[in-house]
């Protein structure tokens, strides 16, 4: 029982990483479009004004 209670632990630990290595290597893309879509705005709405 202990032996499998490791094993759990050290797929979920692997599980865990990889879902945080996946967002973290996501997120800077999301990130850029943000960032244009926002500054993208602020020119459009300057120039309505």
């Amino acid at each position: 029982m202990e032996k499998w209670l490791v094993v759990a632990g050290v797929w979920s630990m692997c599980a865990l990483c990889a879902v945080l290595f996946i967002r973290g290597a996501t997120a800077p893309e999301t990130r850029k479009l943000r960032v244009v879509r926002a500054s993208q705005g602020d020119a459009a709405g300057g120039t309505q004004r």
